[in-house]
């Protein structure tokens, strides 16, 4: 006997498919919903650096990296010609001013300085003849003006003599005319001598004195030239190092070449690079500071090199007090270059956050800590530690600073 089959219901034949179905659009429903919301991550909260809002002091700075070097670097040049006979000093000796560090020599010189030499004693004693020539030339004259005075005087008392004569009639007066005469032509030619000997003796006067002056030029110009000697002996100009010397035994050195190079290694400087982003905001005088070992040294701008290479460009400071212990060219320290004074101002640490927001926006937790929202913000100025907001946070307020590149497009991280 046959038995009759149930028919099962179609909610029974086809609960799999209908289960399946309801789980499909529930998962539809949950999609559409979170994209109507806000797109959530989930993260670790043990992997983030959260910072706190404050109210605080700001100081705006560079933090820059510095390398010691000498505050002035002399360099050597050759004076004058010669070849390297001698090598004194080697490099890296420490140096006091006047310290010899190498020899030339130049035969040339020596011997044209020699024969300078030779030329100045020709003159001097061409000189002493011209000097004899004179005198023995107003001794001649002196005594032709003392005979024809004494004559003069011989010929007036004889003058006098036949005048008196003449009126006693022992002259005639034609003989008293011929004395006459004969007494003027010597009191003239007396007068004469005189006035030639008042003229030779200035005459003599000054061309002593310039005969004078042109030896003792002659002598400054032999004592320059033989000083060139001096100058084959290449000496410290100052107390230093010798840090390098471009020249060897033997070698030829052109008058004026450079040979080498002292650094004055008790007063230094500290050169730095700067990105260009500060190039109008650093100016000569601007203070800064290097810290060591836990104590602060002040420092000042003296030099800016505007000129940019690699997208920075070149600044020189030099300490303005005290400067660290062992201070040695090559050292390198880290500086602070201020650019304002310490204001008041809203700040948070700095963090990769504003790589990746480009400080457009943050993440700010709720009261709970349990999330964070993005957040609009405004950024203001930054130093090396701390950024400024300027709005879209209050003080007390707490950030997430760090992990932005895994969050990618989320506007809600809740923390676990």
């Amino acid at each position: 006997m046959d038995v009759p089959i149930k028919k099962k219901h179609p909610l029974v034949k086809y609960r799999y498919y209908i289960l399946g179905g309801i789980i499909f659009l529930i998962f539809l429903i949950y999609v559409i919903f979170s994209g109507l919301g806000p797109r959530k991550i989930r993260y670790n909260k043990e992997n983030l650096e959260i910072a706190e809002v404050k109210q605080s002091k700001f100081l705006e700075y560079v933090d820059v990296e510095g390398i010691v070097q000498p505050k002035q670097t002399i360099k050597l040049n050759a004076l004058e010609a010669g070849t390297v006979e001698r090598m004194v000093a080697d490099e890296g000796s420490l140096l006091k001013e006047g310290d010899t560090i190498l020899i030339l020599n130049n035969p040339e010189l020596i011997r044209s300085i020699e024969d300078e030499r030779d030329e100045l004693e020709k003159q001097r004693i061409t000189f002493e003849e011209k000097k004899i020539e004179m005198k023995q030339k107003s001794s001649q004259l002196k005594r032709q003006t003392l005979e024809t005075t004494y004559q003069l005087d011989k010929l007036s008392k004889q003058y006098n003599l036949d005048k008196e004569e003449y009126k006693m009639g022992i002259r005639s007066k034609a003989q008293l005319e011929v004395s006459s005469d004969e007494y003027n032509y010597n009191q003239k030619n007396t007068e004469m001598l005189l006035t030639e000997l008042q003229q030779d003796s200035l005459t003599n006067n000054i061309q002593t004195r310039l005969m004078n002056n042109d030896l003792t030029r002659e002598e400054k110009r032999f004592a320059r030239s033989r000083d060139r000697l001096n100058d084959l002996i290449v000496k410290a100009p100052l107390s230093g190092q010798l840090s390098f010397v471009n020249v060897i035994l033997g070698e030829r050195v052109s008058a004026g070449s450079s040979i080498g190079e002292i650094k004055i290694i008790d007063q230094f400087k500290i050169h730095t690079l700067i990105s260009e982003y500060y190039i109008d905001r650093i100016t000569l005088g601007l203070p800064a500071t290097v810290i060591y070992q836990d104590k602060k040294y002040p420092l000042k701008i003296t030099k800016i090199n505007p000129e940019v290479k690699d997208r920075q460009f070149e600044v020189d400071l030099v300490f303005t007090g005290e400067q660290p212990e062992n201070t040695r060219i090559g050292k390198t320290y880290r500086i602070q270059i201020e650019l304002g004074q310490p204001e008041d101002a809203l700040v948070i640490s700095k963090g990769n956050f504003f790589q990746s927001t480009g400080g457009q926006w943050i993440f700010k937790l709720n009261g709970a800590g349990s999330k964070a929202v993005k957040t609009p913000i405004s950024i203001g100025r930054q130093n090396p530690q701390q950024y400024e907001i300027l709005n879209g946070l209050k003080p007390g307020d707490r950030v997430i600073i760090t992990g932005y590149d895994n969050f990618g497009e989320a506007e809600e991280v809740v923390l676990n």
